[in-house]
C-alpha cells in the first residue's frame, strides 16, 4: 500500500495565456493523483469548509480518502504567477488556513504501507509522520526553498530518515551550498538518504546512488501550458510505480525515475489538473514507450 502526506489547495495559477483561480491543487493532490496510475494511495491532508464538492468527488475517484480531514476554516490556497518563459514562477500569496494548525494522525488503515510520499511540508512534521507507519520498505520526501530557508535543520534531520529524496536543481543547490548537482547529492546523501533524484526541469532529472548517476532527459514536448505540480506528478508517479511494483531494487527505481518524468510531461501539457485526471493508463504506456525509443542509440 501506498500513503500520500501533503498540501490540497485552491490555487489561483497566472500564465502569460490565461490565469486559473481557485484551482485544485497542492503537492499531495498532484502526487496522489499521479501515483494513483500505477498504485490506488492513501492521502493524509486537510480541506477547509469551502472546499467544492466536485474537487472532493475528484480526490474520492483517484485515492482512498480517509485520512483527509475537514476542518472548520479556509482551504489552503495559494497564488502564483510564470514569466513568459514558464520557466519562472513568482509567488503572489500564501494563505495557509486550516493547513497552519493542522496535526495529522495516520489512519490505522494506512499503518501498513510499506511505499510513503512526504510532500513539501514542515520536515518536522514529516519526520514526527513517518515514525507512525509500522513497516515502511520505501519513503519518500520533497521540500521547497520556503522549509530549506527558515527550517534547514528540520530539512536535514528529514532528509537522514526517509530512503530517497526528489528536489530540484535551485534547491538543491540552496541547500547544500554548492553549485556542483554531483557534489550536492553528495553531501545529501551523506545526511542519511540512500537515492537523490534532482530535478531539472525541462531537462529532466538526475538519479543519485553510491557512486552511480542515472540521468534521463524529459519527455519533448511542443506544447507546454502550465508547469504547475510537474515536481509533484514525477514524484507520484515514481513512488506509485514503485509501490505497484513492491518492488526497491535499482532496476526497478530507474525505470520508476522514467515513469515520474512521464507523468510530468502529462501534467504540463494542460492547465491545473486537467492533464492528470482526463489522463488514460493507455497513454501513459504508449509514451513510456515512446520515451524508450527516444534514448535508445
Amino acid at each position: 500500500m501506498l500513503t500520500v502526506f501533503g498540501s490540497v489547495a485552491l490555487d489561483t495559477i497566472r500564465t502569460p495565456s490565461r490565469t486559473l483561480r481557485n484551482a485544485l491543487g497542492g503537492a499531495a493532490t498532484y502526487a496522489a493523483v499521479s501515483a494513483s496510475f500505477f498504485e490506488r494511495p492513501g492521502l493524509i491532508a486537510v480541506i477547509g469548509h469551502d472546499f467544492p464538492k466536485k474537487y472532493q468527488a475528484i480526490l474520492e475517484r483517484f485515492v482512498n480518502t480517509r485520512g483527509v480531514v475537514h476542518a472548520s476554516g479556509r482551504t489552503f490556497r495559494y497564488d502564483g504567477s510564470y514569466d513568459s518563459t514558464l520557466s519562472s514562477r513568482k509567488t503572489n500569496k500564501t494563505e495557509l488556513n486550516v493547513l497552519g494548525g493542522f496535526k495529522p494522525i495516520v489512519p490505522e488503515q494506512y499503518r501498513k504501507s510499506e511505499f510513503v510520499y512526504l510532500a513539501n511540508n514542515d520536515p518536522a512534521q514529516n519526520t514526527k509522520i513517518i515514525g507512525e507507519f509500522d513497516r515502511v520498505k520505501f519513503s519518500m520526501c520533497d521540500t521547497i526553498d520556503f522549509w530549506i530557508s527558515t527550517k534547514r535543520s528540520d530539512v536535514i534531520k528529514m532528509m537522514g530518515v526517509v530512503d530517497s529524496v526528489v528536489i530540484n536543481d535551485e534547491e538543491a543547490r540552496l541547500l547544500t551550498k554548492t553549485h556542483n548537482l554531483i557534489k550536492a547529492a553528495k553531501k545529501i546523501m551523506g545526511w542519511g538518504t540512500r537515492f537523490v533524484i534532482i530535478k531539472k526541469g525541462e531537462h529532466g532529472s538526475l538519479l543519485f546512488y553510491d557512486d552511480v548517476v542515472f540521468p534521463s532527459p524529459a519527455f519533448s514536448l511542443e506544447n507546454i501550458v502550465d508547469p504547475t505540480g510537474a515536481g509533484d506528478s514525477f514524484a507520484g508517479g515514481m513512488v506509485g510505480y514503485l509501490a505497484s511494483r513492491n518492488s526497491t531494487k535499482l532496476s526497478a527505481i530507474r525505470e520508476a525515475a522514467i515513469y515520474g518524468n512521464v507523468m510530468g510531461s502529462f501534467a504540463v501539457e494542460r492547465y491545473g489538473m486537467a492533464g492528470l485526471v482526463n489522463l488514460k493508463r493507455s497513454q501513459i504506456l504508449e509514451r513510456f514507450r515512446r520515451y524508450k525509443k527516444m534514448v535508445k542509440f
